[in-house]
């Protein structure tokens, strides 16, 4: 992030989630939009840049903690937007070409949310959204949820220790989400209905100070899980081996998301510490 867009303060969001240290910026939601333009939002400041390859531009700025965001679907509803995973409001769209940012949906049954964090998108117009709060081990409460093109809204899950990224296998038949507080990735198979049965570990992280973050899969089916803490990402095969291991810790150790690029070799990494976008050329298996 240039030096320019960067505002060392306290925040509320910095009293709560950095022991209320001053930070400059916390970038997450890498995200490529319809066009392919590449864009990041900056959590505690609630902004949307879009960063191109000599500068970054401010898309959007209002009054909210941005976290995950991915591109709209192709067709119908918020086709050509971005959609966003946002602590304080719920699931929000945005123009990215204008900044317009509207309320896609804010509460279920009149309650609001813990706090969302990532989302991901269904080829049959679904988003799987996580609602991660300040759950954690002392409280598995976080909760995974779906939401229809024609408004229903399943619980999918709700006994989730912080539950943090979430991404889908290639077939799109499998949900992969991230347990941060638990140093896991938990795996369970979609179905029409909003029932999950036999919900499984697929992969752990070394235990520290933060477990999982953000997730991608690429054209392999390989898991790409960003470790912020360890300053590692980690490359899982469909069978829960972890085959790749990207080192970041000579940029820094907090490495929050991953989204692949369009040309689906380039996996660019949020490093929120340094406030930096670092990119990896994985190679095939």
């Amino acid at each position: 992030m240039p030096e320019k867009d960067r505002r060392l303060r306290r925040s509320p969001w910095a009293d709560h989630n950095r022991a209320g240290q001053p930070v400059d910026s916390f970038l997450e939601g890498p995200a490529f939009d319809a066009s392919g333009q590449f864009h990041v939002v900056d959590i505690p400041n609630g902004r949307v840049f879009r960063v191109g390859p000599t500068h970054w531009h401010v898309v959007a700025e209002y009054d909210g903690w941005p976290n995950g965001m991915k591109a709209g679907p192709v067709n119908g509803a918020h086709a050509g937007e971005l959609l966003v995973a946002d602590y304080r409001h719920g699931l929000l769209s945005l123009d990215p070409q204008t900044g317009a940012m509207a309320p896609v949906l804010e509460t279920v049954m009149s309650e609001g949310f813990k706090g969302l964090n990532d989302l991901v998108l269904h080829q049959d117009g679904s988003i799987l959204f996580t609602d991660q709060g300040q759950s954690g081990l002392q409280d598995p409460s976080g909760k995974v949820w779906r939401l229809w093109p024609d408004g229903r809204i399943d619980k999918l899950i709700n006994n989730g220790p912080s539950p943090n990224g979430v991404a889908l296998n290639r077939a799109q038949t499998h949900c992969y989400v991230a347990m941060t507080r638990s140093c896991e990735v938990w795996r369970f198979a979609l179905r029409p209905d909003a029932i999950v049965g036999k919900a499984n570990c697929f992969f752990r992280v070394p235990a520290g100070t933060s477990g999982p973050d953000g997730m991608a899969v690429d054209a392999h089916d390989r898991l790409f899980i960003a470790n912020p803490g360890h300053g590692q990402v980690w490359g899982v095969n469909a069978h829960g081996h972890c085959v790749l291991r990207l080192d970041c810790t000579g940029f820094g150790t907090h490495p929050t998301n991953v989204a692949f690029a369009p040309d689906g070799t380039t996996l660019l990494i949020t490093e929120s510490g340094t406030g930096s976008v670092l990119a990896a050329e994985i190679p095939a298996p």
